[in-house]
């Protein structure tokens, strides 16, 4: 079994009135089933309302499945004896840095989720240190994180995930409020953690320049999984990918165009590089 195994998952939200009558119920996952191994980078992509982010939640055990079974390492869900420790194997992070931060001191913050655990004091600001280089804010660890630009907060918040050491890291929208500075800092961090540290990344995002760099893709629409595969492979169906509302990198856009009007660029093409490259083949 790998880092992270969905069987079968189903999710149900159900709306009750004052009674406790249900409302109305919104299947938000039907059926899906992934498996991610151990050091693997993999990217969930979706729009508004794909279910991606009820995913999220149940790695991290914050959900449980109304049917299916999520594993963590060799943990089941939906065993409360196993939260704790789901919770120190899957770190997560979210779209907003400021709902993770709450120390008014960058290192006291991220040395808050091992002291928690009972590290010891000594080990704690072993691991701060190291946190806090791993994701370039090393500098910053005496300042306040009401200074710091939202790229750096994210990058804080990752660093305070970092020092409880988990194996897997789930970023939900990580970048959402971010401008795009921000978010190549912050996609530029985690690239590093998973090549450099190994960790398990599941990265949760609805801009497609964050995912070329993955393993693996999923796409998510209405709950379900309706396209799987690297990211050449996905991104190379442009019209299929536009179907489920998202949009390809602009430059495997470009390159599918310029495909279109007949110029013999490879499908797939991810980067500017390759599109450059890939033109200047033609001319030879």
């Amino acid at each position: 079994m790998g880092m992270v195994k969905v069987e079968k998952l189903s999710f149900e939200y159900i709306r009750r009135d004052e009674d406790g009558n249900i409302e109305s119920i919104n299947k938000a996952i039907d059926n899906i089933s992934l498996d991610v191994k151990k050091g693997e980078f993999i990217a969930i992509l979706g729009a508004n309302g794909s279910g991606k982010s009820t995913l999220a939640k149940h790695i991290n055990a914050i959900l449980y499945p109304t049917e299916g079974s999520v594993w963590v390492n060799g943990m089941n869900t939906s065993e409360e004896d196993n939260i704790w420790d789901i919770r120190q194997t899957a770190g997560m992070v979210f779209q907003n840095p400021d709902n993770q931060i709450i120390a008014t001191v960058v290192e006291e913050d991220v040395g808050f989720g091992p002291e928690n655990l009972g590290v010891p004091t000594k080990e704690i600001w072993e691991r701060v240190e190291k946190s806090l280089k791993a994701v370039g804010m090393l500098e910053y660890r005496h300042s306040s994180p009401n200074r710091l630009s939202g790229g750096q907060k994210q990058r804080v918040a990752i660093a305070g995930i970092m020092a409880m050491k988990p194996q897997c890291i789930v970023l939900d929208e990580p970048t959402a409020m971010l401008d795009p500075n921000g978010r190549k800092e912050v996609i530029a961090t985690v690239r590093e953690l998973n090549k450099k540290e190994n960790v398990t990344l599941i990265l949760i995002t609805h801009h497609m320049d964050e995912a070329i760099y993955a393993d693996k893709i999923f796409v998510m629409e209405k709950g379900r999984i309706v396209m799987e595969g690297k990211p050449k492979e996905i991104f190379s169906r442009v019209e299929e990918i536009k179907k489920y509302r998202l949009d390809a990198p602009q430059v495997t856009e470009l390159a599918y165009e310029l495909k279109k009007a007949g110029i013999p660029v490879p499908a797939g093409i991810l980067t500017v590089e390759e599109l450059v490259s890939a033109i200047k083949a033609i001319k030879r």
